[in-house]
């Protein structure tokens, strides 16, 4: 367009438009390429189908929102990178076509055209490859690299995602969470001007399972559990009593301003928690100068003031109790705790609560694959005053593990590795690894190590995680340029797609 630039006549400016004070009177227009009417307008918001967006993402992309979207993803980078180099990082790549190692999730496999019946896999993380480099010296490493899982997706997960990666030798659990907190107020304060405190609070699993029924606890907002079988035990309720005697619980939350709930609505909370699992809820209701409670004439009005008292329960406070084996009563209290702050907009939308989680189990017994299996992944170092347990207690041994979590969401996690062939080679026997499988998965890792590795550790972030968060947004989708569906198919270029028969050939796959 060639033409002049003038201010809009009175009466016709546009403040909704950022060129809505000025118009352009044209002498000479050319026309460079033809369009067609959009599928949907290019506007902040959209009335259509996230399918819908995603055929047409080229056109998507063009919305006000998901410019910015990209545009915040762009500056994370550049904050990211500029942090760790000024902390003296190194920057390096690692491969994306690498040995078949699963971590967990199936690894997406290539094959080779050169070597028939052999196949890479693409990284599920660059765990080993981070290690290794350790050991050849690098003791400052970071990367923003792509990682691939083949699992089944949901909100939060892509089969192809971005990690900010990074290991540091030579350290300890606090030196890595102070790098990684640093990270993290650079972040907040460049990209929303927030000012995050540090250091970030600290519970152990332990103390995250009783006190929020989780390992990704919400800080956002109270409502801790609190278990109170002593308080509750022992007055001549027989449903306690027997419970107690074989080793379940009684713990409960307490709700505010929700004792005068109607009710429909205590209804609505007992089909919540019983979706959870829970067979029922007592109910006791904190009033004015007074309580009430269908146990009251089982335990006493004096026991429920001590209950009342114990959950911090205020004035028209509900408390919710449930009774049951202490890995079922937890989790129901933790899932119904979030979900009744949701519904009853307990939890203060504006407010980031950090928070990390440490000293997670070693292992976990997998009753459906009859043996143990690493609760983080197999380099995960024990704490060393458990390595003495490993075969004689190996389901109490504490990791060196942490996680970092965000407003309920785990946005990385990362612990101090294994770095010896000897303590290796033992936790590899736990997890049902012979030391022929050892060998032929993970014989380079062990022979590095044979040549001397530093104690080293290290943690990921989910680069587009903290990406959702940080443009408040409820799906990843909305902050990677050309997401998957839950589905993994790219509906845009329609991936994945057949091949030829020549192409498969030349492969030697032969589809049946």
């Amino acid at each position: 367009v060639t033409g002049e630039v003038r201010r809009r006549p009175e009466g016709t400016v546009n403040p909704k438009l950022p060129t809505g004070e000025i118009e352009v009177v044209a002498s000479e227009v050319e026309i460079l390429s033809k369009a067609e009417t959009p599928p949907f307008p290019v506007e902040e918001q959209v009335d259509v189908s996230e399918e819908i967006r995603l055929r047409y993402r080229y056109i998507d992309l063009r919305r006000p929102l998901m410019q910015r979207n990209l545009l915040t993803r762009h500056r994370m980078y550049q904050i990211t990178r500029r942090y760790f180099d000024e902390l003296g990082f190194v920057e390096i790549e690692t491969p994306v076509l690498m040995k078949s190692t699963p971590e967990g999730a199936r690894d997406y496999l290539v094959p080779s055209r050169i070597h028939p019946g052999k196949f890479y896999a693409l990284p599920q993380s660059p765990q080993t490859y981070k290690q290794i480099l350790m050991v050849a010296g690098f003791d400052r490493y970071f990367q923003i690299v792509k990682c691939f899982r083949d699992e089944d997706l949901r909100a939060d997960r892509q089969p192809e995602f971005t990690q900010i990666d990074m290991e540091m030798s030579f350290i300890d659990e606090s030196d890595v969470m102070n790098v990684v907190e640093g990270l993290m107020v650079c972040l907040f304060k460049e990209i929303k001007g927030i000012d995050i405190a540090t250091p970030f609070p600290r519970l152990t699993y332990t103390e995250a399972i009783q006190r929020y029924g989780t390992d990704k606890p919400d800080l956002r907002f109270g409502m801790t559990i609190q278990e109170l079988s002593s308080i509750v035990g022992g007055r001549g309720f027989k449903l306690f009593d027997e419970l107690i005697s074989n080793g379940g619980i009684v713990a409960g939350i307490s709700i505010p301003r929700a004792a005068r709930f109607s009710r429909k609505q205590l209804e609505g909370i007992t089909e919540t928690a019983q979706k959870f699992g829970a067979s029922g809820l007592i109910f006791v209701k904190v009033l004015d100068g007074s309580i009430e409670s269908p146990i009251e004439k089982y335990v006493g009005s004096e026991v429920l003031m001590n209950v009342a008292r114990a959950v911090n329960a205020e004035s028209d406070s509900l408390i919710v109790l449930t009774a049951d084996a202490p890995q079922r009563a937890y989790p129901i209290l933790g899932n119904l705790r979030v979900e009744v702050a949701r519904q009853f907009d307990l939890v203060p939308e504006d407010r980031y609560a950090f928070a990390w989680v440490t000293e997670f189990p070693l292992l976990e017994y997998s009753e459906e694959e009859g043996r143990y299996v690493s609760m983080h992944h197999p380099f995960t170092a024990p704490k060393p005053e458990d390595t003495d347990k490993l075969e004689s207690d190996p389901l109490h041994v504490k990791a060196r593990a942490y996680d970092l979590i965000l407003n309920g969401n785990e946005i990385a996690g990362g612990s101090i590795r294994i770095h010896t062939p000897e303590l290796q080679t033992r936790v590899f026997r736990l997890l049902g690894i012979t030391d022929e499988e050892a060998r032929k998965k993970f014989g380079f890792l062990l022979d590095a190590f044979r040549y001397g590795a530093p104690p080293h550790g290290g943690i990921a972030f989910g680069f587009d995680r903290i990406a959702m968060i940080l443009t408040g947004q409820k799906s990843i989708r909305d902050v990677i340029a050309f997401p998957k569906t839950s589905s993994a198919v790219s509906l845009m270029d329609d991936s994945p797609s057949e091949v030829t028969p020549e192409q498969l050939a030349e492969l030697h796959i032969k589809l049946e």
